[in-house]
């Protein structure tokens, strides 16, 4: 985004900062993040110290929804021939974007929004998110704030008289603010929720469904890893009908999905045929359910499949691919790699030289995204040789400029994040490694 040159709104002085006044999906596909996260035309001027945002008229554009807004800040004092004016060419950028058959009538009647508040609702509305779903998800977060300055007497308070609240929608907000928070290396707060959540957990009615459904997981799994590659057919479908309840159910229809195809489903048929009476009918009624949970799976994984297909055109559409793409990393899990695959084997079958070009593209940012940053690869060598103290000397030697303060804090971070790991040998051996690095900044440091 290239630099603007605009007047600070505070103290006046011209300063440079990022501004955008079109926001256009179908180019950008994390156009709808930064809207609903507020991170755009951010300023800051060095004058005066003022932080915020840009008053800005602003055009939202999200093709797949039809849906077309624009919202003028009212401090702007804009009159509607100007604000026409203004938003006219961006609109055109717009349309021009789209291809002759994607051109439909909404883009001639742009909605106008009042306030960014209501411009984030719509955009929200239209992912089905409504105003009274917004307005519980901010009641959570208060019950969170709420929470985390309370002492352990009060929590218990709070947990006995807030307990209809605790629902899996605050379960999940909570477990993604523990993970935003060791993502961002803010190990406190990672700490401090994850101890909220283990007596949430004990105190509340859904947390104690919580652990208990956690139990009948646990068990699935630990039934079809203890069957390992000796897994077959009859031994899941074995499995399946001694499922003491629907959860445990739901794990081995979710895990053992590749198995239950025409032949699982014949051989449950032969032995609803040779059943009796109550047996029979409850293995019918198994059948029935079988069908349709894999169904259910079948239609969530397709419809993930096409949305990644969706994302990969739109990232293909983009004037600068390979930067569409670094935006859209988030984007990448199995279905985008599998969509992927599809469209660069169809791509190559017809030989479209243009297409194959552009995924390219799309293949080197991925790539080079997910390969390890150099010092991971270093840890990984001398973790291979930190059983031997005289090559774990020679090694360290030979990477010494590497062994730099910031090594040294992945380093202690890889330790912290491995104190509860059961795999002691690896713990030991990261312990060398560290007590090797350390011994060798000490040394440099002495010099």
């Amino acid at each position: 985004m290239p630099k603007t040159r605009i007047n600070c709104p505070n103290c006046r002085q011209p300063i440079m900062a990022d501004i955008d006044q079109l926001f256009d999906v179908g180019q950008d596909p994390t156009a709808k993040q930064k809207i609903l996260a507020g991170s755009f035309n951010l300023a800051a001027c060095p004058n005066c110290g003022y932080k915020g945002m840009i008053a800005t008229p602003l055009v939202y554009h999200d093709p797949n929804k039809d849906l077309l807004l624009t919202y003028f800040p009212p401090e702007l004092g804009m009159a509607i021939n100007e604000q026409e004016r203004t938003i006219g060419p961006l609109i055109t950028r717009v349309t021009n974007s789209l291809p002759p058959e994607k051109r439909k009538a909404y883009l001639l009647q742009p909605q106008s929004m009042l306030t960014l508040q209501t411009m984030v609702e719509r955009i929200l509305a239209a992912d089905g998110i409504t105003k009274e779903m917004i307005q519980a998800q901010q009641e959570r977060m208060n019950l969170l704030q709420r929470l985390m300055n309370a002492s352990d007497e009060s929590i218990d308070e709070i947990a006995v008289k807030e307990d209809a609240l605790f629902d899996s929608d605050f379960y999940n907000l909570l477990n993604r603010l523990i993970e935003a928070s060791s993502v961002n290396g803010d190990q406190e707060s990672a700490k401090r929720l994850g101890d909220l959540q283990k007596k949430l957990l004990q105190k509340t009615t859904f947390g104690l469904q919580i652990q208990e459904q956690s139990k009948d997981v646990e068990a699935a799994v630990q039934a079809l890893q203890s069957a390992g590659n000796s897994l077959t057919r009859e031994k899941l479908l074995e499995m399946v009908i001694k499922a003491p309840n629907q959860t445990q159910l739901s794990v081995l229809v979710s895990l053992g999905r590749p198995g239950m195809d025409y032949e699982f489903f014949t051989m449950l048929s032969d032995r609803i045929d040779r059943a009796r009476d109550k047996d029979r009918e409850r293995l019918t009624i198994l059948r029935s359910q079988l069908l349709e949970m894999t169904q259910a799976i079948d239609r969530q994984m397709q419809v993930r499949l096409l949305q990644a297909k969706k994302n990969i055109t739109t990232i293909m559409q983009a004037k600068d691919i390979q930067g569409a793409m670094i935006q859209s990393l988030s984007l990448v899990d199995e279905f985008f790699v599998q969509a992927f695959n599809e469209e660069m084997e169809a791509a190559r079958k017809t030989g479209d030289l243009e297409k194959i070009s552009k995924l390219t593209q799309i293949e080197e940012v991925v790539e080079k995204a997910s390969a390890p940053p150099p010092e991971v690869e270093l840890i990984q060598e001398l973790l291979e040789v930190a059983d031997s103290e005289t090559e774990l000397h020679i090694k360290i030697q030979e990477h010494k400029a590497e062994i730099t303060p910031e090594f040294m804090d992945i380093l202690s971070t890889l330790l912290v994040r491995t104190e509860s790991s059961e795999d002691v040998e690896l713990k030991v051996r990261l312990n060398k490694v560290f007590s090797a690095g350390l011994q060798l900044r000490m040394s440099a440091n002495l010099k």
